[in-house]
């Protein structure tokens, strides 16, 4: 085993999906000669060549109608949104072509894009580049929205989305881009679509996704010392569709859940969960289901991001409060 990036697990797996099938083409703004702003394509035009790693214009919308056209053209394009607020000028095609198109063909053309975004804060980056677009893709059927939390997991899912015949939005935590992990390359973990455990508990469930998830767990062995809680970590993985069974066998054990995700607070994830909870496993809960968010706000500057983004002491008020109910 080595320790492994996210950065370089993504790479590896696209070009291992490269090689395995030259109908896997990857392309978007820098994605080509630079390597990526974050180099996570790095050595990808050198290896295929120009024509299946290759740079595009400045236009977002331009870059997923590409994507589209190539699909059922039979390719399996893999396009880059350099920051996840640049994606939102995509989401005309993204919304309303590439969600809609194998329902509009009759189930006659499948779209087998996977359209990479680089998501959340933490990175103290300018404006529009910390951005949560996580709901106006997983609101829209016929989107899959999938997004890992550690190497292993971005390799594995990656590779999965690229053989998926449906259109994946894929989105990659920045801030865990430089995080290691011991393991061996190529694997496959959990289905794509299946959320799994990160830390067993009996006494609170904390459901997360993307850098969330390691402040869950930061604040689950955090209550362990303070309060001699035993909080279960949830790292849901995929975000449409959600993988409620796991939820609530963990919140039938628990009887406590909290929600934690970067993205404002209303209309969230996190809203979702806790109907899904309510709906599934009313009569098993001890408390309300809480939040640990971001705030009702346009992301703020990088000098403030640490007092918005939801962090360790706000998760733990919130298990605190569903314990003591």
């Amino acid at each position: 085993m080595s320790a492994v990036t996210m950065v370089a697990a993504i790479n590896a797996a696209l070009r291992d999906a490269m090689d395995g099938d030259d109908k896997v083409v990857v392309f978007g703004e820098d994605v080509g000669r630079l390597g990526g702003v974050f180099r996570v394509t790095d050595g990808l035009s050198d290896r295929f060549g120009p024509q299946r790693c290759f740079d595009t214009p400045l236009a977002e919308s331009g870059i997923v109608g590409l994507a589209i056209g190539l699909a059922i053209r039979g390719y399996r394009p893999v396009p880059e949104l350099q920051f996840d607020g640049f994606s939102y000028p995509a989401l005309d095609q993204a919304l309303n072509q590439l969600a809609k198109y194998h329902s509009r063909s009759g189930g006659l053309v499948d779209l087998p894009v996977v359209v990479r975004i680089p998501s959340f804060g933490g990175i103290g980056s300018p404006e529009h580049h910390s951005e949560s677009p996580e709901t106006h893709f997983a609101h829209t059927a016929g989107l899959k929205v999938v997004c890992p939390s550690t190497p292993g997991d971005a390799y594995s899912m990656l590779r999965e989305a690229i053989e998926c015949p449906d259109p994946v939005v894929y989105l990659e935590p920045k801030q865990r881009y430089w995080t290691r992990e011991e393991i061996d390359l190529p694997l496959r973990t959990e289905p794509m679509d299946q959320a799994v455990v990160r830390r067993a508990g009996d006494d609170v469930t904390l459901v997360a996704y993307g850098n969330a998830v390691a402040t869950a767990m930061a604040a689950a062995a955090e209550a362990e010392v303070q309060a001699g809680l035993a909080v279960e970590v949830i790292d849901l993985r995929s975000l449409a569709p959600i993988d409620v069974d796991a939820v609530v066998a963990s919140v039938e054990k628990t009887g406590r859940c909290v929600v934690v995700h970067e993205a404002p607070r209303t209309l969230g994830i996190g809203a979702e969960v806790a109907a899904l909870v309510q709906e599934r496993a009313f009569y098993h809960l001890e408390a309300p289901v809480l939040r640990a968010t971001g705030f009702d706000t346009p992301y703020p500057p990088a000098r403030l991001e640490r007092d918005w983004l939801p962090g360790v002491d706000r998760v733990l008020d919130a298990v605190q409060a569903v314990w003591e109910q």
